[in-house]
């Protein structure tokens, strides 16, 4: 399991994107990392909105791809998945749930506007209303 410094200074890609890790967060006896970013919605808008993110993983679940530098999800914690080159999309022309590095994901509307994302596998116990407030707050 990687240190909290090292979630740190690494960022994780997911999504064809960088997400800065945010902090560590107990909830319901396992620890899960939390990661943000923040991102325009889109450009060709004439005001465009600012789309906050946020991924809720359990930390075992991080794993550190030393050749290119990034931090990547692996169910078991150890196996480096193979990194897809995908076209990006903006965040709301995605399809709400997806498969990513080998894990069912489902995105779902959080407190304060924030879109975050959890596995599937966990989302009775991540996505809840009273869950998403205690994990990435509003």
């Amino acid at each position: 399991m990687l240190d909290e410094s090292d979630l740190e200074v690494n960022v994780l890609e997911f999504r064809q994107r960088s997400f800065q890790f945010d902090r560590l967060v107990e909830h319901e006896g396992q620890e899960y990392a939390v990661f943000s970013r923040t991102e325009t919605e889109s450009e060709s808008q004439f005001r465009p909105r600012l789309v906050h993110l946020r991924i809720v993983v359990p930390r075992g679940w991080v794993v550190f791809d030393e050749p290119n530098d990034v931090l990547l999800l692996a169910r078991d914690g150890t196996t480096i998945p193979a990194r897809l080159v995908e076209s990006i999309t903006e965040v709301g022309a995605d399809p709400s749930e997806f498969t990513e590095q080998g894990i069912d994901w489902k995105r779902v509307p959080g407190p304060g506007g924030l879109l975050v994302y959890a596995p599937e596998e966990l989302e009775t116990v991540l996505l809840t209303p009273s869950a998403l407030a205690r994990l990435v707050g509003g």
